[in-house]
């Protein structure tokens, strides 16, 4: 006989095997393969993701498995002759007992009922299967759409939301939200709505083979299975939340500590960090125990109502036997009834906690979904048109804050192919210029424009197409040097990545590596110095081929002989494209149009680096001070 506490494998959904939402995807050549999926296209995190709840998860789910009309008939047939298969096993076994008779010879045995009970078996087992099997595309594909769904997101949102976040704990939280829209759609859809198929029919072989008193009592004991079940559950939410969050903060600060390895050695806090994180560990055991103790006390109540209500049907079909009302392929029949009824009933009970489960898992995932994109495409906003590449800050204000102005009626012109650079102190509001250009945040006042054309009024898209960057601090993503060059543009050919290789003078460099191009650069490029990850970004960014050029402070982590190696190279590329260098080291801006210096966010001198020598203002005495700098530094 079934075990009524062991839910039935065959409709339990299988653990989903979750892929990490925030790995990039590797791909050899750095071509973009990803294609969207039907569901992705209609299940944008913009619709249908505000409010909470059923509603909310019956929303979000439906986009996920509409596209599948076909798979969900078959799926739905299979399950109705699975669950007809289920329930006429206890039927066939009441009539193999009152068909037998040790009096009668061999061949009165019933043979064919006893065939036939084997084969229901098998059916009620094989269709399930099949019925999984049919079903597995649909979970996979809204798991899949799900995790898509939510990366798209995480890529539209501001920078300012990710300067703020905790890459593993959003990690985290992604993966096990796509593992509970996974679980959410197997135990909704096939579970719940067979359970109550099942307990119907249940109810009515009662009715039809014996009386009410049989259905009352099964109805009432799933009643009350259905009611401990969701009490005992609404009170173990709480404790498993809390897990939940318990389980992203450990993993959030594992992530952190992992990613910042280097500093964690130069201060020898290995086990400061160690015991940060066990901490974290402690306080998830802790939790852990609590939910596992309150599952215990779930289990043992949801065993106690079966009992309750097995005994007593069992003394009221013996009771009948001995009246000789029943038979005793009756009493047989009461008995695997409702030991067959109780195989959904746990299954229900299950499902409900799973369905909390997934709820609880999904919260914050929604919550990431219903973080709103600081920055977005003006309604109609069309693509760039770049004609010479001119760019103009027209009186631009901006602030992170209201109260503390970053950027203050900032005011000059780029002419098309001319080259301006931007000093001053730190804290001066210098690279908040060029995400401004980006459009990482809006301007608070004033517009920017690129060859006239407001750049809040043409799509993000085109407008960073048409501008590269070498940034301060060049990151790169752990794959090959091909892959990062290649970034620059994902569908170049090798040919073209490799002349961009060429004109950064880090060609040859790659090709004495043992692996060339194949070579990994090891996690945000640590295998590489300073000056080659420099050379990476210079070939990614002139890969791309841009209009405009940023240069963020691109050479001040760098030693002096390599800055004017690679100063050189920035100088040779920027000739005859409209450049803004973002610089602190003024050696390196000499050659400029024309320089602006900035202090606390406004334009205080403006002019060539002779010009601004000659005026012995602000300019002048940073000259001096970097020029004294060097000298200073050198032993008496």
């Amino acid at each position: 006989m079934t075990d009524p506490q062991q839910p039935d494998d065959a409709a339990k959904p299988k653990p989903a095997v979750t892929p990490h939402a925030t790995a990039a995807p590797r791909n050899e050549h750095a071509r973009a393969t990803t294609s969207e999926t039907p569901a992705a296209a209609s299940a944008s995190p913009a619709k249908a993701r505000r409010g909470s709840g059923t509603l909310r998860v019956l929303a979000m789910l439906w986009p996920y498995i509409r596209g599948f009309p076909a798979r969900m008939t078959v799926a739905a047939v299979l399950l109705v002759i699975a669950k007809g298969a289920t329930i006429g096993v206890p039927l066939a076994l009441a009539a193999i007992v009152d068909r037998l008779d040790p009096r009668i010879a061999l061949l009165s045995v019933p043979i064919a009922l006893i065939a036939a009970y084997g084969l229901l078996r098998l059916i009620g087992s094989l269709f399930g299967q099949l019925r999984d099997t049919v079903f597995e595309r649909v979970s996979q594909r809204a798991m899949r759409a799900s995790g898509l769904d939510a990366f798209r997101h995480l890529h539209q949102l501001s920078l300012r939301f990710h300067l703020d976040r905790h890459t593993g704990g959003v990690g985290r939280d992604i993966s096990r939200g796509t593992r509970g829209v996974y679980n959410l759609l197997g135990w909704v859809v096939f579970n719940i709505v067979p359970t109550i198929v099942e307990i119907a029919l249940v109810i009515g072989v009662l009715l039809h083979k014996l009386d009410w008193r049989y259905a009352l009592v099964t109805l009432a004991t799933m009643v009350a299975y259905i009611v401990v079940t969701i009490w005992i559950t609404e009170w173990r939410t709480a404790g498993v939340r809390a897990m939940n969050e318990v389980e992203s903060a450990a993993n959030a600060r594992a992530v952190d500590s992992l990613l910042n390895y280097e500093t964690v050695k130069y201060f020898g806090n290995e086990e400061f960090e160690a015991r940060r994180y066990d901490a974290d560990l402690r306080r998830y055991e802790d939790a852990a125990v609590k939910t596992e103790t309150s599952l215990a006390v779930l289990n043992g109540a949801q065993a106690l109502v079966i009992a309750l209500g097995l005994t007593v049907l069992m003394t009221m079909a013996a009771l009948g036997v001995v009246e000789h009302t029943l038979t005793v392929g009756d009493l047989v029949l009461v008995n695997a009834l409702l030991l067959q009824l109780s195989v959904p009933l746990n299954m229900l009970g299950f499902t409900y906690r799973q369905i909390k489960q997934g709820m609880i898992d999904m919260e914050r995932m929604f919550r990431l979904l219903d973080e709103d994109a600081e920055v977005r495409d003006a309604t109609g906003a069309k693509p760039l048109v770049t004609r010479n590449g001119e760019v103009r800050f027209d009186h631009v204000s901006f602030h992170y804050n209201p109260d503390r102005a970053i950027l203050d009626d900032i005011d000059f012109t780029i002419p098309p192919g001319k080259t301006l650079a931007v000093v001053g102190e730190t804290g001066a509001g210098k690279s908040t210029l060029s995400r401004l250009l980006f459009r990482f945040y809006d301007v608070t006042g004033g517009r920017i424009t690129i060859d006239g054309q407001d750049i809040r009024e043409v799509t993000q898209e085109s407008l960073r197409a048409a501008i590269g960057i070498v940034p301060q601090d060049t990151v790169l993503f752990n794959d090959t040097i091909y892959y990062n060059i290649a970034y620059g543009r994902t569908d170049a050919a090798r040919a073209e990545v490799e002349a961009a290789a060429r004109a950064a003078h880090i060609h040859d460099f790659v090709m004495s590596l043992p692996q060339g191009y194949e070579t990994t650069v090891g996690e945000r490029g640590l295998k590489l110095s300073g000056g080659e990850k420099q050379r990476v970004a210079i070939a990614r960014a002139l890969l791309k081929r841009p209009a405009i050029l940023v240069f963020d402070e691109a050479t001040s982590a760098l030693d002096t002989g390599t800055e004017k190696i690679i100063q050189t190279e920035l100088a040779e590329i920027a000739r005859g494209r409209t450049t803004l260098i973002v610089a602190h080291r003024l050696s390196t801006i000499v050659h400029a149009d024309r320089i602006l210096v900035l202090d606390r966010g406004r334009i205080v001198e403006s002019g060539t680096h002779a010009e601004l020598l000659s005026r012995g203002g602000r300019y002048a005495a940073l000259w001096a001070l970097q020029a004294r700098q060097p000298l200073e530094a050198e032993p008496a």
